[in-house]
C-alpha cells in the first residue's frame, strides 16, 4: 500500500499571478500563501485488473480508464493514471476541505496522486517538487481545457508559509520563517457552504489582461503591490498590518471580476469585521503547518 498525504492552502496574497503569463507581465509579482492542517490523504493498492476510487463514501470502479474518465468522481484520478501509465489499482481518497471551499484541494490531489504514481513505477519519489507542481498544473489544465496556476501544489508538498515569485525561467520558492503559532491564533477558515470553482473566473481575467484591459491592469498590479510588501509584515510578526494589506489584496481582488465575491462571503466578512476578532460561528479553526508532503509505504 502506497500512503501519500498533502495540505491545503490559505492564499494571502498575489494569487491569479500564479496563472501564466500575468507574474510575468507584473515584474516582481509573487504569491504569498500557506499550507493548512487540511489534509488530502490519498491511499492507492495494485489490484489485478480495472479501476476502483473510493471518495466520500461513493465509490466508482471501471474496467478502463475512459470508464473511469466518463465517470462522476473519476476523471481526475484517471487523468493522472493515464499521464503517469499507472498500473490497475483502488484509489482511497479522504479530503479534510469541503469540494469547492477555494482551498486547493484539488491541486493537492493532483499532487497526491503523483506522487503515488511515482512510487507505484519508480519504488520512490522521482520528481523535485517544481517538477511534481508543473506536471500537476498541465494535467489539470488538460482536464478543464483552462489555464492554471502552479501556486495550490507548492504549499500543498512542502508546507510552511511561502513566497511564491514569478520570474522568467519559472517560480522562485521560498519558505519564509514566520511565527506559524502566531499566525495560526489569528486564522479562522470559513466556508459558505456553496462551492466555488474559480477556473472560468480566472480565463475572463487572464483574457483581459493579455488585452490590455485598463482596469485589469491596474487591479492586477495593486494585487501585486500588495504582494510585494506583506513579507515583510508576515516576518515582523505585525499582524496589524497583514490584516490591513490581505484586506487591501481583496479589495483589489474583488474588482477583477463579479464572480469573485458572492453575498454569503461578504455577509461573512461584515460579520467577522464587527466581531474585531475575525471569527464567526460558521468558521472552523484550523492550524498553519509545516510539514511537507508525507510518503508512508506499507
Amino acid at each position: 500500500m502506497i500512503r501519500v498525504k498533502t495540505w491545503c492552502r490559505a492564499d494571502f496574497a498575489g494569487g491569479t499571478l500564479d496563472i501564466w503569463p500575468l507574474g510575468l507581465l507584473h515584474p516582481g509579482a509573487r504569491t504569498i500563501n500557506v499550507a493548512l492542517d487540511l489534509a488530502v490523504d490519498v491511499r492507492l493498492e495494485l489490484r489485478p485488473r480495472g479501476f476502483l476510487v473510493r471518495q466520500d463514501g461513493e465509490s466508482v470502479e471501471a474496467g478502463t480508464l475512459a470508464e473511469l474518465a466518463a465517470s462522476p468522481g473519476g476523471a481526475l484520478v484517471a487523468a493522472v493514471a493515464a499521464a503517469e501509465r499507472m498500473s490497475p489499482c483502488t484509489v482511497e481518497i479522504a479530503s479534510a476541505s469541503p469540494r469547492g471551499a477555494g482551498l486547493g484541494a484539488s491541486s493537492a490531489l493532483a499532487v497526491a496522486l503523483l506522487a503515488a504514481a511515482e512510487v507505484q513505477r519508480h519504488g520512490a519519489l522521482s520528481r523535485t517538487a517544481a517538477e511534481r507542481a508543473a506536471v500537476a498544473r498541465d494535467i489539470e489544465a488538460r482536464l478543464m481545457g483552462l489555464p492554471t496556476g502552479l501556486q495550490d501544489h507548492y504549499p500543498a508538498q512542502l508546507g510552511g508559509l511561502l513566497e511564491i515569485a514569478h520570474e522568467p525561467g519559472g517560480e522562485r520558492v521560498t519558505s519564509l520563517a514566520v511565527d506559524l503559532e502566531g499566525l495560526g491564533e489569528r486564522l479562522l477558515v470559513g466556508f459558505t457552504g456553496q462551492s466555488h470553482f474559480s477556473a472560468g473566473a480566472n480565463w475572463l481575467v487572464v483574457r483581459r489582461r493579455l488585452e490590455a484591459d485598463a482596469q485589469i491592469v491596474a487591479h492586477l498590479g495593486a494585487i501585486a503591490g500588495v504582494a510585494g510588501r506583506l513579507p515583510a509584515a508576515l516576518l515582523a510578526a505585525d499582524w496589524a498590518g497583514v490584516g490591513a494589506l490581505v484586506a487591501e489584496e481583496w479589495a483589489a481582488r474583488r474588482q477583477l471580476s463579479a464572480e469573485i465575491s458572492t453575498p454569503a462571503i461578504e455577509a461573512l466578512l461584515a460579520t467577522a469585521r464587527a466581531a474585531h476578532e475575525g471569527r464567526h460561528s460558521d468558521g472552523f479553526a484550523v492550524e498553519p503547518t509545516a510539514e511537507p508532503l508525507r510518503l508512508e509505504l506499507r
